[in-house]
């Protein structure tokens, strides 16, 4: 098993430790709803280090990241970050990932930790048509950490003593701190205004001691995988191997608008094209139960005694007090209102077709 290099910090943390992909991770430190309510109200930090990354560089960086992803990264200007999918030739999601603009011969790819190997490999398959180009695996060098929430930006000028306030989403800017070179970026996976940092390994833990010890008092805390999840989950952000696999499209889930069908040939632009004409037949929408009983991944959906698909992601709501989930289900039952029935230990519980995010943050 691996562990990150804050992995003595979590331990200090009280924190509870779990398997997770190949390494040990904090699940929590407080109870996960505590944690949730604390990214909401105030901020959190993550650690995030478990998720790969691959630096892309050469002549034919650009084209390359064009052919690979689904998104247009011709839309990219230098120091902006793209949202996408990679596919296979079937359309298929091969895992969705971020990719980080240098300029035009210089790329980052974040990916998830449950992909890292398997997408490593399949981007040095498809880079053998654009030579020269390089692909190094940063992950084991450089640390990365999140700090998420609506006091995120003024906990991040606080730590560092430096203004973020021009920094839009979906951009990142390199900083220099402690004699070396940062990279922070303002994305999230929480539905809340938020940071990631990208530091030398060496220096994560003096990092990541500075932005608590700053911010304690100001209401930051640790938060582990298990808030994480439910925080997601209430966005609508999609989860990698529950919402999404291979044998999914981006067309049956949520994030269709990531395919771009006008750019030039991606992978899987041929298949995505056949099913969007050929027409949809399964879709993952979000419902909430009307009964009790708490969906979790795999379990049955009805409509009636037609069984219609399965639930990918399910929860209890910390935020909405409700217990949500999404599901992959056919298309003609895929509309807002439509009433299902999730099965639960053998016992089928009325469910509802609501529109996501489930949770969306008020601008202040």
């Amino acid at each position: 098993m691996k562990t990150t290099q804050l992995y003595d910090t979590h331990l200090k943390c009280n924190a509870r430790m779990v398997s997770f992909h190949g390494y040990v991770m904090p699940l929590q430190y407080d109870s996960i709803i505590n944690e949730h309510h604390c990214v909401r109200k105030n901020a959190g930090l993550f650690d995030i280090s478990h998720m790969g990354r691959f630096e892309v560089s050469g002549d034919k960086a650009f084209p390359f990241i064009q052919q690979i992803i689904t998104n247009d990264a011709g839309q990219l200007v230098d120091k902006q970050v793209l949202y996408t999918p990679i596919c296979n030739e079937q359309g298929g999601i091969i895992d969705d990932i971020l990719v980080y603009k240098w300029h035009q011969k210089h790329f980052m790819l974040v990916v998830n930790c449950s992909n890292a190997e398997k997408d490593l490999a399949w981007l040095q398959k498809q880079a053998a048509n654009y030579q020269p180009i390089e692909i190094r695996d940063l992950t084991d060098n450089i640390s990365l950490i999140a700090l998420q929430g609506p006091e995120s930006a003024r906990m991040l000028e606080i730590a560092l003593n430096s203004k973020f306030d021009y920094m839009k989403r979906f951009y990142f800017d390199d900083y220099a701190w402690n004699g070396t070179r940062i990279t922070i970026s303002r994305t999230g996976y929480t539905g809340e205004d938020g940071f990631e940092i990208f530091a030398d390994s060496v220096q994560v833990v003096k990092l990541w001691n500075l932005l608590i010890e700053k911010n304690a008092q100001h209401g930051l805390r640790p938060i582990g995988l298990g808030a994480r999840d439910t925080l997601r989950l209430e966005a609508g952000l999609l989860l990698y191997g529950n919402d999404m696999d291979e044998t999914i499209t981006p067309l049956e889930t949520t994030i269709g608008w990531t395919v771009k069908f006008d750019k030039d040939n991606f992978v899987g632009k041929e298949a995505l094209l056949r099913q969007k004409t050929r027409g949809i037949e399964r879709k993952l929408v979000g419902f909430e139960m009307i009964d009790r009983g708490i969906p979790r991944h795999g379990y049955p959906v009805f409509k009636g005694n037609e069984a219609i698909g399965k639930v990918a992601s399910g929860s209890f709501s910390p935020s909405t007090n409700k217990n949500i989930g999404l599901c992959l289900i056919q298309s003609r039952y895929a509309r807002i209102g439509e009433e299902l029935q999730i099965q639960i230990r053998d016992n089928n519980y009325k469910a509802r077709i609501v529109k996501t995010p489930f949770y969306k943050r008020i601008p202040e």
